[in-house]
C-alpha cells in the first residue's frame, strides 16, 4: 500500500491535547500521567498491548470517561468532554471496534440518528437518504440507504460507521482497529478515504495492531504500555523497535511453532487420530468435508471469504446441523448438532465472537473459567464454589490473565485477555480437540506469542488443535498441515513445508467443475453467521507479518 505524503499546508497546527491525564478503576491503574497531541493534517498511530489503556484513552476524548486528573485542550482551550454530545460539539467523532448501529434502522437512519432532516417539522427522508447516499459513495460501499443494518455483513457495517463519522464532519477522528475484519481491497479504500481526510485537514486517531500499516499510513506514532506513555516515534520506525517498546522486550520469533517432530515423541497416543471428519455436507453451505486432526498436531483451515470454513467447524462442534456425513472423536462416532454430546467427547469450540458466543460479558473471570466444568463440579443441586474459585486461580495464573481479581466483570477485561479465558475454560475441561477460530484477531502481538505457546504446550501434552484463521501467515506459521477450502469444499491439504502464500492461494480460488456445484450463496451465509468470513486469505497475504 503505497504511502500518499500529501498532507495540509496547516499540518503543523494543534488540534487536540491531553497533559498527565490519570484513570483509575477499583484495583486497576488504566492510565498514568499519559500526554498525547494530534496536529491538524495527520495521522497519529496509538499503539500499544491489549490493557495498555489506549481503549481507555479514546473513551476519555469520546466522553464515555472523565479523567481524575489531567487535562483535555481542544483548538487551543481546555474542555470537559462530559458526553458523546459534547464530543461531537468539539468535532470529535470516534469509530468503535464494536459497531454503535442500531440493527432494525436502515442505513440512512444509522447514519443521521438524533440528526435526521426536517421539513415542517416532520424527518425529510428523501433528503436524509440522498445525504446518506453521497456519503456511502464517498467511502465506496454499494449499498442502498434503505437497506436494514441487521442484513448488511461486517465489512459494509464499518464502512456505515465511517459513513455516519463523515456525516458529522468531525476535525478529529478516532478510529479504533478500523481494519480488523476488512479484505486487503476493502483495506485500501479505507486508507484512500483516510488520505483524503488527512489532506483536508482531518486529524486522525488511529488505533491498529497491524505493524505494517503504520509506515503505509501514519505520520507519528505514540506507544503506550502498562497504562504510561513511553515513547513517541516516527511512523517509520522498524516494526521490531515497535514491538520492543510495545512489550518492553524483543520478540525473537513471532510464529514460534514448536513441530511434532520437535515434541517429546514417547507418548503412546503420538499421531493417533482424535478428530475424524467423513464426507460432513450441509445442503447450500458445503459439501464432502473430510479430514482428521492427530494428537499432536496443530491442523490450519484457510480459505476466501465465504469458503465456509466457521461453518464446517460449528457443524463439527454440533451447533450447527448437517445433513449427511460423521464426526469421530478418538473413534467414538458422535451425534449430529449436539453440544453436549461433542463437550463430553473432548471437543473444544473457542468462537470468532468471542464476545457475542464465547463469554458471559457480565460475569465475572471466576464464572466465565467455570462455565464448561459447571455440571461437574455440582453436587446435590449446589456448585462446589471453593473448586470452582481455586482451579480458576490455577488456570488464571497459568494463563497469566491481567486483572484485578478473580472477580472482575469480564466486559472490562482487555480483547487479549477475554480471549484467555475464552480458551482457559476449556483448559479446565481437559478438551482433546480444541478449535480455534480466528483466534488472535484484535490481539496484540505479545498476546499473540502467548497464545501460540498455549498452543504449544496443549499439543505437546498430546491435544489436537484445529485452527481457522484469515491471517495467512499465522497459518502458514502454526500450522503443521493446512486445509485450504474453496467454495464450500476442501480444495487441497498443503504439508508444513509445501505450505505457501502462493500454494494457498492457488488452491484458494480454485474453481474445478467439482467445486463449481457448490451454491452461490455460500459468502451470504459467511457473512451472518460469521465475522471472521469477512476477512480474507488475500488479507493475511498482502499483510506478511
Amino acid at each position: 500500500m503505497p504511502r500518499n505524503d500529501a498532507k495540509s499546508p496547516h499540518n503543523e497546527a494543534e488540534l487536540l491535547r491531553v497533559e498527565g491525564i490519570r484513570k483509575t478503576f477499583p484495583g486497576v491503574v488504566a492510565l498514568d500521567n499519559v500526554d498525547f497531541d494530534l496536529r491538524r493534517g495527520e495521522v497519529h498511530v496509538l499503539l500499544g498491548e491489549n490493557g495498555a489503556g489506549k481503549s481507555t484513552l479514546i473513551k476519555m476524548l469520546s466522553g464515555a470517561y472523565r479523567p481524575d486528573a489531567g487535562r483535555v485542550v481542544v483548538g487551543g482551550k481546555e474542555v470537559r468532554v462530559h458526553g458523546a454530545q459534547d464530543a461531537e460539539r468539539l468535532g470529535i467523532a470516534t469509530i468503535y471496534q464494536e459497531f454503535n448501529l442500531v440493527p432494525d434502522l436502515t442505513v440512512a437512519e444509522n447514519i443521521f440518528l438524533g440528526r435526521q432532516p426536517r421539513r415542517f417539522g416532520l424527518i425529510d427522508r428523501k433528503r436524509m437518504e440522498a445525504d446518506a447516499a453521497e456519503l456511502l459513495e464517498r467511502v465506496g460501499v454499494h449499498v442502498s440507504p434503505r437497506a436494514r443494518v441487521r442484513e448488511l455483513g461486517i465489512a459494509r457495517l464499518q464502512m456505515v460507521e465511517i459513513a455516519k463519522a463523515l456525516s458529522l464532519n468531525a476535525r478529529v477522528l478516532i478510529m479504533d482497529e478500523p481494519t480488523a475484519v476488512l479484505t486487503s481491497e476493502e483495506v485500501e479504500k479505507l486508507f484512500s478515504i483516510v488520505r483524503r481526510l488527512r489532506e483536508g485537514g482531518v486529524g486522525i486517531v488511529f488505533i491498529t495492531h497491524h505493524l505494517e500499516e503504520i509506515a503505509a499510513l501514519g505520520d507519528r506514532v505514540t506507544v503506550l504500555r502498562d497504562g504510561r506513555s513511553v515513547g513517541q516515534v516516527p511512523a517509520a520506525t522498524s516494526e521490531d523497535e515497535l514491538v520492543r517498546l510495545m512489550v518492553g522486550r524483543s520478540i525473537e520469533q513471532q510464529y514460534p511453532r514448536e513441530r511434532p517432530a520437535e515434541q517429546a515423541a514417547e507418548r503412546a497416543d503420538a499421531g493417533a487420530a482424535l478428530l475424524t471428519v467423513e464426507g460432513l455436507t450441509r445442503d447450500g453451505v458445503f459439501h464432502d468435508v473430510s479430514f482428521e486432526v492427530r494428537a499432536g498436531e496443530v491442523v490450519g483451515i484457510a480459505g476466501l471469504v465465504g469458503a465456509g470454513r466457521t461453518e464446517v467447524v460449528r457443524a463439527v462442534f454440533g451447533a450447527d446441523p448437517y445433513d449427511r456425513g460423521s464426526v469421530e472423536v478418538a473413534g467414538t462416532r458422535l451425534r449430529g448438532h449436539d453440544v453436549g454430546a461433542a463437550m463430553t467427547a473432548g471437543i473444544g469450540l473457542v468462537p470468532e465472537d468471542r464476545k457475542g458466543q464465547g463469554l458471559l460479558l457480565d460475569a465475572s473471570v471466576e464464572e466465565n473459567l467455570g462455565l464448561v466444568t459447571m455440571r461437574a463440579a455440582t453436587r446435590g443441586g449446589f456448585v462446589d464454589l471453593k473448586g470452582r474459585r481455586e482451579a480458576a486461580a490455577r488456570i488464571a495464573g497459568q494463563l497469566g490473565v491481567r486483572m484485578a481479581g478473580l472477580g472482575q466483570h469480564v466486559r472490562t477485561l482487555s480483547g487479549g485477555n477475554q480471549q484467555k479465558v475464552v480458551i482457559g475454560k476449556w483448559l479446565l475441561a481437559d478438551t482433546k480437540v480444541l478449535i480455534l477460530d480466528e483466534p488472535t484477531r484484535g490481539i496484540d502481538v505479545g498476546a499473540k506469542v502467548e497464545i501460540y505457546q498455549l498452543v504449544n504446550e496443549l499439543t505437546a501434552a498430546g491435544a489436537a488443535v484445529l485452527m481457522i484463521s484469515s491471517d495467512l501467515p499465522e497459518v502458514l506459521g502454526m500450522s503443521d498441515r493446512v486445509l485450504v477450502m474453496a467454495q464450500g469444499r476442501i480444495a487441497g491439504e498443503l504439508s508444513a513445508d509445501e505450505a505457501t502464500q502462493d500454494s494457498v492461494m492457488a488452491l484458494a480460488v480454485s474453481t474445478t467443475p467439482e467445486t463449481q456445484e457448490a451454491p452461490e450463496n455460500t459468502a451470504a451465509t459467511d457473512s451472518t453467521n460469521s465475522t471472521a468470513s469477512t476477512n480474507s486469505v488475500e488479507k493475511g497475504a498482502s499483510r506478511g507479518h
